[in-house]
């Protein structure tokens, strides 16, 4: 499974929006669009004004949480020429999420792009931990 089906539970593409839409607030199909603004349900573990963090419904470490923007955008690349505003703010929300979650040490990974692995097309920051993890690969060490 591509890390970032692990978001969702959702197979590959399922309720992302095309990787070719353009930074507005909202999409109505677009499943981080509906956790942001409450039509999905979410464990939330941080908030912010512009970006909500939340727990992966099927994690691949012991803390994995997801950082999203409020506004749509396909892509880390996409947000950062729609709003360096709406970047900062994801950035400023991990440090709540690892108090909330307990944790000091963190990996962050983001996928920009289908050819690395992006699935869920609107753009987000997977923070993990809990765990020691190997230098090249996302799976923690047993």
């Amino acid at each position: 499974m591509s890390s970032d089906a692990h978001e969702t539970g959702t197979t590959p593409g399922d309720g992302g929006a095309p990787a070719s839409e353009t930074a507005s607030d909202t999409t109505s199909d677009c499943v981080f669009c509906a956790i942001a603004d409450g039509r999905i349900p979410a464990q939330v573990v941080a908030e912010s004004e512009r970006s909500v963090a939340f727990e992966d419904r099927t994690p691949a470490a012991p803390v994995h949480v997801l950082v999203i923007p409020r506004r749509h955008a396909a892509t880390v690349a996409e947000l950062a020429e729609a709003s360096t505003d709406d970047l900062a703010d994801l950035f400023a929300v991990i440090p709540e999420v690892a108090r909330a979650k307990g944790i000091t040490d963190y990996r962050l990974m983001v996928n920009s792009g289908a050819s690395v692995g992006q699935t869920v097309f609107h753009a987000h920051v997977h923070v993990l931990g809990g765990a020691d993890f190997t230098e090249a690969s996302m799976t923690p060490q047993a």
